[in-house]
């Protein structure tokens, strides 16, 4: 049986030879050791269960400061601390973008959940030093059958992501399937934001665009672990940022954007979901 200290010369040696052919390899500290993977999967079950709680609660006519204060509460009960709170000077602990909202939607005690809206909830957790991060796009009530369609596309955008993760493959091949499948449907793909490596810390490398070529970028190894998080347009691709409080991202036209993100682990079997 291959000892941990023979698998990692292996997977070392692969990477030099992927090397010397020209591709973007990680840099050896991106690729996680089985503790490190332990670790990290206790901060996901957290996180996974936070956006259960969330999903069962969440209602039409609650303000989104009411979601904070959830997450805040199910988060310290488990132990665990809000990842997004203070990172960066940002002011809350979850991020719940609503409609043109594309993300880091504030919360606010006076902004409520409305019939017809839609919502993401974007939850990040530390456990002993862990990180997990994932997010869940919820309809409000009676959502128009356009709004259904994009919620609905950009869930499928994710899981074909993922389906791509193969060891040995290529960041470029997430981003090629994902826009082709928005743009398939009518919809556009941001493109200044994207997933991101995470575990040892909030945000690492590699940047995972949701557009891209496939067969480029960054090789995907085993023990790499990182987010996909498409944020999907109803009409341009385009965004801004709110210019008073230096966080949210709009739409420039003001259409509707949804997004789904899980965190995933690359091994030699294939991806692995650790967030939902």
């Amino acid at each position: 049986m291959e000892t941990y200290k023979e698998y990692k010369e292996r997977i070392e040696n692969t990477i030099k030879k992927y090397e010397k052919e020209g591709h973007e390899v990680p840099d050896l500290s991106l690729i996680k050791t089985p503790w490190q993977i332990k670790k990290i999967k206790e901060a996901c079950v957290i996180n996974t269960a936070l956006l259960d709680y969330i999903s069962e609660n969440i209602k039409v006519g609650m303000k989104t400061q009411e979601i904070d204060d959830m997450v805040s509460s199910f988060t310290k009960k488990h132990g665990a601390i809000c990842a997004q709170l203070g990172y960066e000077g940002f002011p809350k602990n979850v991020c719940t973008s609503i409609n043109e909202e594309v993300c880091h939607g504030i919360p606010s005690r006076l902004k409520k959940l409305k019939d017809g809206d839609i919502i993401n909830v974007d939850v990040s957790t530390i456990l002993d030093d862990y990180f997990a991060d994932a997010s869940r796009t919820f309809e409000m009530g009676n959502v128009s059958e356009e709004k259904r369609k994009l919620v609905r596309v950009t869930k499928e955008c994710l899981e074909l992501g993922i389906s791509v993760c193969k060891p040995w493959g290529h960041v470029g091949d997430i981003g090629a399937i994902i826009s082709e499948h928005a743009h398939k449907n009518g919809f556009s793909v941001v493109t200044q934001l994207g997933g991101h490596g995470v575990g040892l810390e909030f945000h690492e490398e590699p940047f995972i665009s949701h557009v891209g070529i496939k067969g480029t970028g960054m090789l995907l190894v085993p023990g790499m672990i990182f987010t996909i998080e498409p944020m999907i347009n109803m009409g341009t691709p385009h965004v801004v940022i709110d210019k008073y409080n230096g966080w949210t991202i709009y739409t420039k036209d003001n259409m509707p954007s949804a997004q789904f993100e899980h965190q995933i682990l690359i091994t030699e079997e294939g991806p692995e979901i650790l967030t939902y």
